[in-house]
């Protein structure tokens, strides 16, 4: 018996909801990476980890809270939590395996195809998990070329979102590319769900009401939401983390005074070149000069 599927039970709320969710995790999650890269230091893997939670967890809550739309007409759906929180766990680790190759190898293009890749076939994998965690008196079948498309999608998006991690700096830069995440991880999601359909194993008798899927779904989205509201905190306190590289746009800044109390403006280093260069010894047999003709 063929299941009447229904992916949008509550309109157009658990859409735009789940949407701004993907976009919330993808904004810190490219922020925290481009904070590893430029002004890590010390302090790289741990800007890399909560990068990579922060899009896991964002990728995971957008999928689950697009599921509460998702109900068989004839027969109530639950969730296996195990199989549920696996997928979570999916996410965050193929996604820190993608995000730790491109910030220790840098924006080269065999590190963002091949953590690209890896990235994007985690999304899919959670996706699909946690598709399996889905329990209703039947099974899911799935259209092999619509899923070979989401997963297309998701390796996409994934190697697109590597790529504006480490070229676009800037706050209203990175919103852009946050947005157009979301669309695509939201997209991945949306075509995966295009392939389902719901076999049911005979007729489910009427009295076989469960609760709804928004009732399952909301106690176990309480952590990573959590989680993705703190990371959110950090990057409110941390300026580099929300805006960039705050004296990128200008080629000076004032830097010291030299005698006579006229500032001395000095170059930023460029991406790569260590902050902290010596003076060149023409510098310092300048200012020695000067110092003694005073």
């Amino acid at each position: 018996m063929q299941g009447t599927v229904d992916g949008f039970s509550y309109g157009l709320v658990t859409p735009v909801a789940a949407y701004l969710l993907a976009c919330l995790g993808g904004a810190l999650g490219l922020r925290c990476t481009t904070r590893s890269l430029r002004h890590g230091g010390a302090l790289r893997p741990g800007w890399l980890a909560l990068g990579a939670t922060s899009i896991g967890s964002g990728i995971w809550t957008m999928h689950f809270v697009a599921m509460m739309g998702f109900t068989v007409a004839e027969a109530p759906i639950s969730y296996d939590r195990p199989i549920t929180f696996a997928s979570l766990g999916i996410a965050v680790v193929m996604t820190g395996i993608g995000i730790f190759i491109v910030g220790h190898r840098g924006a080269t293009a065999m590190a963002l195809i091949t953590g690209g890749t890896i990235t994007g076939l985690g999304i899919a994998s959670m996706h699909y998990l946690g598709m399996a965690g889905t329990r209703l008196q039947g099974r899911l079948v799935y259209d092999t070329p619509t899923v070979a498309l989401s997963v297309v999608i998701a390796v996409v998006a994934a190697t697109t979102a590597l790529w504006a991690a480490v070229s676009v700096h800037g706050f209203l830069a990175s919103l852009g590319a946050s947005l157009a995440m979301g669309v695509a991880v939201s997209g991945m999601h949306y075509a995966g769900m295009a392939a389902v359909d719901v076999h049911l194993h005979g007729t489910v008798p009427p009295s076989a009401v469960g609760d709804s899927p928004a009732t399952l779904l909301a106690p176990m989205l309480v952590g990573p939401a959590v989680f993705l509201i703190l990371a959110a905190a950090v990057v409110m306190f941390d300026p580099l983390l929300v805006t960039g590289d705050r004296d990128e746009a200008s080629p000076v800044r004032l830097s010291r005074t030299v005698p006579g109390g006229v500032p001395a403006q000095r170059r930023l280093p460029s991406y790569g070149e260590p902050a902290n260069r010596s003076a060149s010894p023409r510098t310092v047999r300048r200012v020695s000069q000067r110092s003694r003709q005073r």
